[in-house]
C-alpha cells in the first residue's frame, strides 16, 4: 500500500495511470476511495494521484484537527508531488477539497499547472453550517453511515466528529472557508464548476461568480441539474467541461 511521511505521520494516496500529473483532492469526511470512479476514468491519459488528508481515509489519525485544514490538506498534496516527483501538476479537488486546491494553487504556484475546483463557496452563513452540516450529519443515516464506512472504515465516527469541529470553528469565526488564502496570488488556468441545484451550497451561483472575480485567470461552468458535488452528481457533465478545459491548457 502506498504511503509516504509528513511531518512525521504517514499519509496514504493512491496511484494509477501514466502521464502528465493529475492530482485529485477529496472533500470533508469523504476519501480517496470515494475517488475510484476519477482514477479509471482519468487513468488513461494522466498520471492521477488520490491523496488521502491527515485524519482522513488510510492516512494515520490525529487526535485533534487543525481549523485550517483546508490549508493544511493542500501543503499536503505539495508534499506528495514533491515526493513523488511529480511537479507541475494538473489540480482537481471537490467541495472541501476545491478548496484545499485552491489554497495549494496560492502557496505553489510554480507546482500547479492547473486547478478544477468543484462545489464550493467561500462563505457559509453560521446558521447554515450547523443546519446541513453538523446537524444534518447528527441523523447518521444509513446512508451516510455507508459513505463514512466506506471512506473511512471502522473508526469512521471519529473522523466525522473530528470534522463537525472544524466546521464550527469557521462558522463561529464568520464562514469564510478561504480566509487568509491569497487568491489574487494565483496565476494558472482555474476552472471553478457547481450545480445552482446544489443544496448544500449558499447562493451558490452567486458566489461562484463572486469567487471566480478574485481569480483572473478563472472560468466557470454552472449546471442547471445536480446536486453536492456536481462531479458525484452529473458527471457525464462535469467530465466532457473538465476534458475541454484540460484539452485548452495544451499540456506540453
Amino acid at each position: 500500500m502506498p504511503y509516504f511521511e509528513y511531518q512525521h505521520q504517514r499519509l496514504f494516496y493512491r496511484e494509477q495511470g501514466a502521464g502528465d500529473p493529475l492530482l485529485i483532492l477529496h472533500g470533508n469526511t469523504a476519501s480517496s476511495a470515494l475517488h475510484q470512479g476519477e482514477l479509471d476514468y482519468y487513468q488513461s491519459r494522466y498520471r492521477v494521484i488520490a491523496l488521502d488528508a491527515l485524519g482522513c481515509g488510510q492516512s494515520a489519525r490525529v487526535e485533534q484537527w487543525s481549523d485550517e485544514w483546508w490549508r493544511d490538506y493542500g501543503m499536503q498534496g505539495a508534499a506528495l508531488l514533491g515526493h513523488l516527483d511529480a511537479t507541475p501538476t494538473i489540480v482537481m479537488g471537490t467541495s472541501g477539497g476545491a478548496i484545499a486546491a485552491l489554497w495549494f494553487a496560492a502557496l505553489y504556484p510554480a507546482l500547479c499547472y492547473a486547478v478544477i475546483a468543484d462545489s464550493l463557496v467561500r462563505h457559509q452563513p453560521p446558521q447554515k453550517f450547523r443546519d446541513l452540516v453538523v446537524n444534518n450529519r447528527a441523523e447518521r443515516n444509513a446512508g451516510q453511515v455507508a459513505f463514512w464506512r466506506d471512506a473511512h472504515g471502522d473508526d469512521w465516527e471519529q473522523v466525522v466528529d473530528a470534522d463537525n469541529q472544524i466546521m464550527m470553528a469557521v462558522a463561529e469565526r464568520g464562514g469564510d472557508f478561504l480566509q487568509g488564502c491569497p487568491l489574487e496570488d494565483i496565476q494558472c488556468p482555474v476552472l471553478i464548476t457547481a450545480s445552482r441545484a446544489d443544496a448544500l451550497l449558499t447562493e451558490v451561483g452567486q458566489q461562484t461568480i463572486t469567487l471566480a472575480d478574485s481569480i483572473p485567470t478563472s472560468r466557470v461552468y454552472l449546471h442547471h441539474e445536480g446536486d453536492h458535488p456536481l462531479m458525484w452528481s452529473q458527471p457525464r457533465a462535469f467530465r466532457g467541461v473538465v476534458d475541454a478545459f484540460i484539452h485548452s491548457l495544451n499540456l506540453p
